[in-house]
């Protein structure tokens, strides 16, 4: 089994519920291996460090163990996945400055942002991929990064209707 580190962030459907009533009936429910923050009102956070025997294990145990205790909370990110130029610089423990000219430099290959604006947001997953035949990175933190990018893509298109998935997805088969 390996170790897996990632956050799962919930906001809660009743907002006037202390997030913290939770934090016991979260550890009975196997998130023992996580730490949890409750200080924004209809918020809760769970950062674990998770054995599995892949990424997908982990998280998705995860998920489960929380929706077990707080069924109507709502999935707001698996981090970590998107990030900017700071994130990207100090993951890879390299100054911003770095990042933004490794990025320029390679405009023609770097995977495009999925914003582009003032700050630029990139799946984590898609940059350490780009980036792992050029400098040694953790296979847990790809793994992870990846995982949560499938799952934050999941759960935004679960809002979409059908026939526009199915219109999109013509457009890019």
């Amino acid at each position: 089994m390996k170790e897996f580190e990632f956050t799962l962030k919930f906001a809660l459907e009743d907002t006037s519920v202390d997030a913290s009533s939770y934090i016991d009936a979260l550890g009975e429910a196997g998130c023992d291996d996580a730490l949890i923050g409750v200080g924004q009102k209809g918020r809760i956070g769970l950062n674990f460090c998770r054995e599995g025997d892949t990424a997908m294990q982990a998280i998705i145990s995860a998920l489960k163990d929380v929706y077990s205790v707080i069924p109507n909370a709502r999935l707001i990110e698996a981090a970590p996945d998107l990030v900017g130029i700071s994130d990207i610089a100090g993951i890879l423990a390299v100054s911003r400055q770095n990042i933004r000219k490794i990025v320029q430099v390679n405009i023609e290959t770097f995977p495009p942002p999925l914003h582009e604006g003032k700050s630029a947001i990139y799946h984590l997953f898609n940059v350490l991929d780009w980036f792992k035949d050029k400098r040694a990175i953790e296979p847990a933190l790809i793994e992870v990064a990846r995982m949560n990018m499938q799952v934050n893509i999941a759960k935004e298109n679960a809002k979409s209707e059908p026939e526009v998935q199915t219109e999109i997805h013509s457009v890019f088969a």
